[in-house]
């Protein structure tokens, strides 16, 4: 692969990387964001894919397939597994006789409400980009190949990722910004040091895993429990 290639074709996967995480906060629906988490978790496999093609590491080629695998066909399916929980858990209605109670419940499976709007999350996703930028600015100027000058991708997504995490009320999409945050943590871990050796990588996707399914059986009792997710009106039973 030629350095031309290289690096046009791992701009181009951190580019859907970093789109993928800005548009986790614009859409409202939940099936949604799994489906454009399951693009970024491709996006991510690319780049590992990519670097390991590069410098002809074949240990980090199959860490990027294995991380296409988990991060874009077995945590989405979890997700949309939970979130088919919550559309089954929804009484049947006729066709247009829809009760408050019943809209409300088909609201809290169907979008997320976040505590602060679309258009001031976009805003501040750019802010956070520009961060991104600033703070990894001393880091590529002391590296300047293709994989550091991308090195604000990550950190943009962790950024991102964590103001999801603190802003969303739905608990699956919570669930989808710590998901965000470990792609950002991961990339940012794959471009800075290109790539990470196999057991910490299958360690790592063992523990994402596994708190994965336990936020997922978690929000599933919480639902049957108190009939919501909405972390305000769990707040509100608390008080």
């Amino acid at each position: 692969m030629s350095n031309g290639l290289y690096t046009q074709l791992l701009d181009l996967a951190c580019g859907a990387f970093l789109l993928a995480a800005v548009i986790v906060l614009w859409q409202r629906e939940l099936a949604a964001i799994v489906r454009v988490f399951g693009l970024q978790g491709i996006a991510l496999a690319a780049i590992a894919v990519l670097l390991g093609a590069h410098e002809e590491r074949w240990d980090l080629v199959a860490v990027g397939i294995g991380i296409g695998v988990l991060r874009a066909g077995v945590l989405p399916y979890l997700i949309r597994r939970a979130l088919a929980a919550l559309t089954a858990a929804e009484p049947a209605e006729a066709p247009r006789r829809i009760t408050g109670r019943q809209r409300a419940h088909s609201e809290e499976v169907r979008e997320t409400q976040p505590l602060i709007n679309i258009t001031a999350s976009l805003l501040t996703a750019a802010l956070l980009t520009l961060l991104a930028y600033a703070a990894a600015r001393p880091l590529t100027e002391l590296n300047p190949t293709p994989a550091t000058r991308a090195l604000p991708v990550g950190l943009a997504v962790v950024l991102i990722g964590f103001f999801v995490l603190v802003t969303r009320r739905r608990a699956l999409a919570q669930v989808v910004g710590f998901l965000l945050l470990d792609n950002g943590i991961t990339a940012t871990a794959f471009l800075a040091t290109s790539g990470v050796p196999l057991i910490v990588e299958l360690g790592v996707s063992f523990d994402v895993l596994l708190a994965v399914l336990v936020l997922q059986i978690l929000t599933t009792r919480m639902r049957e429990a108190f009939g919501t997710t909405d972390i305000d009106d769990l707040r509100e039973l608390h008080d």
